[in-house]
């Protein structure tokens, strides 16, 4: 009897168990909503739509639904949440049903839970303060966290499916904490020229304060971007030399140069028709960030935590 006690509890376990690869594939889907949220939050803050639904969960006192083309748009950007939510909490709890995932990952995939529901409240701050720009700003950077946080879980994943790579020299993991460093910089530098610029984040008589002025912003991010490249580019130069060695480094890094390309490319367009820029352009420009971001922290990682072939 207790022998079959035994074999009922294994057979159990092994059913609540998530094979790596299904694991993989939690973790991708992660980073894909993660990018997703913030391009619907932009859409919102752009299309001045951030006071659409002045309460929440509700969207206002008399109606819990929206009722009109602003509300439609921010509580839509708040069902994206629901799912964004959701999909990180099968993160988290799949890392803990995960075998063979160490510490590192579960704790990881726990922190994009955690962060992603955090998300929530101070969103409801954020409309509470009538779009706060510093409040606006921690919305945007945490968002650009969480979409590392969820690209670094990745990494593991990959790492358990297809195990460890070639440890890499002190020269190239140098280069990668330097390069992610940079991009910090970018973000944090883009985010206060977003901030400044021509979309408060909201339509009608409420006046949503700016953070700064919008030129002297772009100054400071456009040496933030020249500083970025300086770094990439001799990281590049350093793949290039270790080609054979390490082809996932340049192919890495042909990757975030074809991202950076396009995120040049969309933010000189936007800052040559600043007067009358269309709001879509800025929403590529943000998630391309996002993208760029996320692409940096993984390449950087991997130089730290090389991944095997497949």
């Amino acid at each position: 009897m207790k022998a079959l006690s035994s074999v009922s509890v294994a057979h159990h376990r092994l059913a609540l168990e998530v094979s790596p690869r299904a694991f993989r594939r939690v973790a991708l889907a992660a980073v894909g909503v993660l990018v997703l949220i913030v391009a619907t939050g932009a859409t919102v803050r752009l299309t001045g739509s951030g006071l659409g639904c002045p309460h929440w969960p509700t969207c206002t006192t008399q109606h819990a639904l929206p009722r009109g083309y602003h509300s439609d748009i921010e509580f839509s950007n708040r069902v994206v949440s629901a799912v964004t939510v959701l999909t990180t909490l099968a993160l988290a709890l799949a890392a803990w049903r995960t075998s063979g995932l160490g510490r590192r990952g579960r704790w990881l995939a726990t922190a994009v839970f955690v962060g992603t529901l955090a998300q929530a409240p101070l969103g409801a701050i954020t409309v509470y303060y009538d779009l706060n720009p510093y409040l606006v700003i921690t919305h945007l950077l945490l968002s650009f966290t969480l979409v590392s946080l969820a690209v670094l879980t990745l990494l593991e994943a990959s790492r358990l499916v297809r195990g460890g790579g070639t440890p890499l020299p002190a020269i190239a993991r140098l280069g990668g904490l330097v390069l992610v460093t940079a991009v910090a910089v970018l973000a944090v530098s883009g985010t206060a020229a977003t901030a400044a610029g021509r979309f408060p984040g909201s339509s009608g008589a409420k006046v949503v304060p700016r953070l700064g002025h919008f030129y002297p912003a772009v100054y400071w991010h456009v040496r933030a971007v020249a500083a970025f490249g300086i770094v990439f580019l001799a990281l590049t130069a350093w793949a290039w030399t270790r080609r054979r060695a390490y082809p996932w480094l340049l192919r890495g890094c042909a990757g975030l140069l074809a991202i950076l390309a396009v995120q040049m490319t969309i933010g000189e367009v936007q800052y040559r028709t600043y007067g009358d820029v269309p709001w879509w352009l800025v929403l590529l420009h943000v998630a391309t960030a996002a993208t760029l971001v996320g692409w940096t922290v993984g390449l950087a990682a991997r130089l730290w935590r090389p991944v095997g072939a497949d």
